[in-house]
């Protein structure tokens, strides 16, 4: 079974690559099995269509990012401090092709959930778990004192898609709108709707 599970888990990586290269509408699954050295009737054995196999490709990435995620927010302290953690995330490269192949597979998710329920179905559940990411940092932050009570969906809905815009642009590499210019505007809209606090002096 495990064999099985890292076969699969190869055949996933290699299919977000290639759809962060090449975009959906120009990979094959002939291209997924000749990347990882199989069969296409392998490769359709384990995930039948090629709408299935974006849909498990994105469930593959997104579980790779809340690994880190979740690890990296047990050891940030503090409401603001973890709320830049998720913008830093999400807008700001750590290579030179993470973001543009986590993005990649965002577009076309969203233009395949437009027209197919099913990968629309997908996107909600990968929008929920989002918001319930940045819901769980705010409640916190309430929680601790740091910040006021307020209204936490409403937030994390609206921030949730403050990000999205973001980050959108970073990725295409908008002139007017980079990286840090990015943070710097998500990081204002939270000061303000959130009344965080002054971050953290860091220690020398």
């Amino acid at each position: 079974m495990a064999g099985s599970d890292q076969r699969r888990d190869q055949m996933l990586a290699a299919a977000a690559e290639l759809i962060a290269e090449r975009g959906y509408s120009e990979t094959r699954i002939a291209d997924v099995a000749k990347r990882v050295g199989a069969s296409s009737a392998l490769v359709v054995y384990y995930f039948g269509t090629k709408d299935h196999l974006l849909t498990e490709a994105l469930r593959y990435s997104d579980r790779l990012f809340y690994d880190v995620a979740d690890r990296l927010l047990e050891e940030t302290e503090g409401v603001r401090e973890q709320l830049e953690l998720l913008v830093t995330l999400t807008c700001i490269p750590e290579g030179d092709d993470e973001l543009p192949g986590a993005w990649g597979l965002w577009f076309d998710l969203w233009a395949q959930a437009f027209r197919h329920p099913e990968i629309s179905k997908d996107r909600q559940e990968a929008d929920r778990r989002w918001r319930d990411t940045i819901k769980g940092v705010v409640n916190r932050g309430i929680k601790t004192g740091e910040i006021p009570r307020t209204n936490v969906e409403t937030f994390a809905l609206t921030f949730a898609a403050l990000l999205d815009g973001l980050a959108i642009q970073v990725a295409l590499e908008d002139p007017d709108l980079d990286p840090t210019r990015a943070t710097k505007i998500a990081m204002e809209f939270a000061t303000l709707t959130l009344s965080l606090p002054k971050p953290k002096r860091k220690r020398r």
